[in-house]
């Protein structure tokens, strides 16, 4: 049976235009849209009307850089499939991509095959994966041609975590020439982790080991240099280069300085980084493990240069890097030894609320914010137009948000599944009011109507910023 719903009166924001439109949506696929008020909106028919006026109507969000359950340190991260991406939708966002871990000594289908165990028939969005590699040998490689053919076309490395994800430089080289031959993107974890484990030894022999070592022995110099080692590396395999989570203005000039010279080198960054600083990481009474991340949070003065980087498109994507941790019983695993706290935050929630906040702010503008949190990370991982825009044959993923109400953000009130905040008390203008997910509603007008195994497994095609 078909099913037809309209989204009338409201500002239709997407990357490219501003319009009032009125949107018509039919069997979960946005058919039609027509400015408000004229013969063609009135002419839509439906069962459902959805009153969008005084509100924006934007696409669904799109978080590139997610880690539900996933094993750190001893522990999981508290969010399962279910619960994150349940708060993915309460936050507008209703496409996640997900990151799926090669243990070493096992192959990349395992790890794959494990991920789709723990995610399906348990979300509420859709949601792809990439790859995380951790053991490159020729098996391996043969491997990413494979998973590329069936839609997971991004594999992460890691220079960072010395025995557990790392690569050494031989192993990045092969993996980006097998990317440059299947036309895979490489994602990478860019820190000179081999000198970030001395730094963190010695740290501990002074006996520094409140949060705040996180940040000091984990130098931007360090994430540069790793950065730099990165792009020069995917420059001589003839691949293209995405650096996860920059978090430093000296790494925003390395890939400024790569873009410049015309290298197909693309660069995210995430809220944390752009709202928080070593301030909160040097919060009393071990508060500051909250925000133990890493990359980790810099001086406030980084902050500039990736505001900066995201308005001159040297940086083009924001995601979360969302890996929560409780603060009790998990993030206390590193009471006196910082290197032992699990590093990840909380975040999948929060980050449309927040870049609707930088709009707000003059940071960025309305188009900007939808191009960094919906449009580019669609098209950077193979999912436009089907995700990240509100065009006719686009799927259904639609918010209905409204640009004046006021909240403030609190682990009182959240839904992800973890028991602090990492914006406790900030103040925001903006919030997400219906949340459709191919034209189903999971958010109608602030209640939660989803529900788990609507969200269904996505697969991409490869960047389509190369073609």
């Amino acid at each position: 049976m078909s099913s037809r719903t309209v989204v009338r009166g409201g500002l239709v924001v997407t990357a490219s235009d501003e319009i009032h439109a009125d949107v018509l949506i039919e069997d979960g696929r946005v058919a039609a849209l027509a400015a408000s008020g004229t013969p063609a909106a009135e002419a839509f028919t439906a069962d459902k009307v959805i009153d969008a006026t005084g509100k924006y109507v934007i696409p669904g969000g799109v978080d590139g850089h997610t880690h539900m359950e996933m094993p750190f340190g001893g522990t999981y991260a508290a969010d399962t499939f279910e619960t994150g991406t349940r708060a993915a939708a309460w936050g507008g966002t209703t496409t996640i991509v997900d990151f799926a871990i090669q243990s070493t000594g096992h192959s990349l289908r395992e790890g794959l095959d494990a991920w789709h165990a723990k995610a399906e028939g348990n979300c509420a969005v859709d949601y792809g994966f990439h790859m995380i590699v951790s053991d490159v040998n020729e098996n391996t490689l043969k491997e990413m041609d494979l998973l590329v053919e069936e839609g997971v076309t991004s594999f992460k490395q890691f220079m960072a975590y010395p025995g557990v994800f790392y690569s050494d430089d031989g192993q990045i080289l092969r993996a980006m020439q097998r990317a440059a031959g299947n036309g895979g993107l490489i994602m990478m974890h860019a820190e000179n982790g081999i000198a970030i484990d001395v730094l963190v030894e010695q740290a501990l022999a002074r006996g520094e080991t409140d949060p705040r070592y996180h940040g000091e022995v984990r130098k931007t110099l360090l994430e540069a240099e790793a950065t730099h080692r990165a792009i020069r590396l995917a420059q001589v395999a003839g691949a293209p280069l995405y650096v996860v989570h920059v978090s430093a203005r000296e790494a925003v000039a390395e890939l400024t300085r790569a873009r410049d010279e015309g290298l197909n080198v693309f660069g995210e960054t995430c809220p944390q980084y752009l709202f928080l600083s070593t301030d909160n990481l040097a919060e009393p009474d071990f508060e500051g493990a909250k925000y133990v991340c890493s990359t980790p949070l810099r001086p406030k003065e980084h902050q500039a240069a990736l505001w900066r980087g995201l308005r001159t498109n040297d940086l083009q994507v924001v995601s979360t890097d969302h890996c929560p941790f409780c603060f009790t019983g998990q993030k206390e695993l590193g009471r006196g030894d910082f290197s032992r706290i699990p590093n990840g935050m909380p975040g999948v929630e929060n980050r449309m609320d927040l870049l609707h906040q930088a709009v707000v702010d003059g940071h960025i503008s309305r188009r900007r914010w939808i191009e960094i949190a919906c449009a580019t990370p669609a098209r950077m991982f193979g999912l436009y137009p089907k995700k990240g825009t509100i065009a006719p044959g686009s799927d259904a993923d639609i918010v209905v948000y409204d640009p004046h109400a006021e909240q403030v953000i609190s682990a009182e009130t959240h839904h992800m599944n973890v028991d602090y905040s990492a914006y406790e008390g900030k103040r925001v203008t903006g919030r997400v009011e219906t949340v459709l997910s191919r034209g189903e509603a999971v958010v109608t007008e602030r209640e939660y109507t989803g529900r788990k195994g609507h969200g269904v497994y996505t697969p991409r095609a490869t960047c389509q910023y190369l073609n």
